[in-house]
């Protein structure tokens, strides 16, 4: 969800941009350490990175000043961690902002707040919470894309809340308000992410399996084998 550019309110746009401040600060030292250290995850991060692009690209209009899209973030935060996608989705929101009209400058905080850090996390931490119990890699790929684009929704419905309380009911109203017309169009949105999510994983299993074992997607046991054949199958 990306917000419009000018349509937060000056001290609103500056306080998202000083809280995602440190998220990015500390994405690009840990971008940098990754490529650093393995020079051969450029090729996996370029095309992480690419994903974000083009599946937020897809815009819905949706609330005013704001639009419906999937995020793609899910997928980068389950191979590199979600400090490394802080600064993708970063990037791929400012070059969005500049070159398609699809965000803005002065509200690229509270978007990279949204999309590049909350609900990054959020997949993640379902992510690692299934795969924690057992659960199998493409389910908890599923869930951890769906629940990053739903995340994003929802953290954009409280920025744009606070900014614009109802006159009756105040952030809680509006938040309702927001809420309620965002989940028209961005839960179907979010279930076909996760569906897509899943397809390109199955892939990159099939081709990249040395490069998911070392990032801790694919371990080298039992269960990860038994994973991996089924998705060749």
């Amino acid at each position: 969800m990306h917000i419009a550019e000018g349509f937060l309110p000056p001290t609103h746009a500056a306080a998202w941009a000083a809280a995602s401040a440190p998220f990015v600060v500390h994405g690009v030292r840990s971008l940098t350490r990754e490529v650093r250290e393995h020079p051969e995850s450029t090729l996996l991060l370029g095309a992480s990175g690419a994903f974000t692009f083009v599946l937020s690209a897809l815009k819905l209009p949706s609330v005013t000043g704001s639009c419906s899209h999937p995020t793609g973030t899910g997928l980068g935060a389950i191979l590199f961690r979600p400090p490394v996608m802080a600064v993708l989705g970063t990037i791929t929101l400012l070059f969005q902002a500049l070159l398609l009209a699809h965000g803005g400058l002065t509200t690229l905080g509270a978007n990279v707040f949204s999309m590049a850090i909350a609900g990054p996390w959020a997949g993640y931490a379902v992510y690692r919470l299934l795969r924690r119990y057992g659960v199998r890699l493409m389910v908890a790929v599923f869930f951890a894309a769906f629940v990053a684009d739903l995340s994003t929704y929802c953290v954009t419905s409280v920025q744009l809340a606070l900014a614009f309380p109802d006159p009756g009911s105040g952030f809680l109203g509006a938040l309702g308000k927001f809420g309620s017309i965002f989940a028209v169009t961005q839960i179907p949105l979010a279930v076909s992410e996760g569906l897509l999510t899943v397809l390109v994983m199955r892939l990159l299993v099939q081709s990249s399996k040395g490069e998911l074992t070392r990032l801790g997607v694919l371990i080298a046991d039992k269960q990860s084998r038994s994973e991996t054949e089924a998705v060749a199958r």
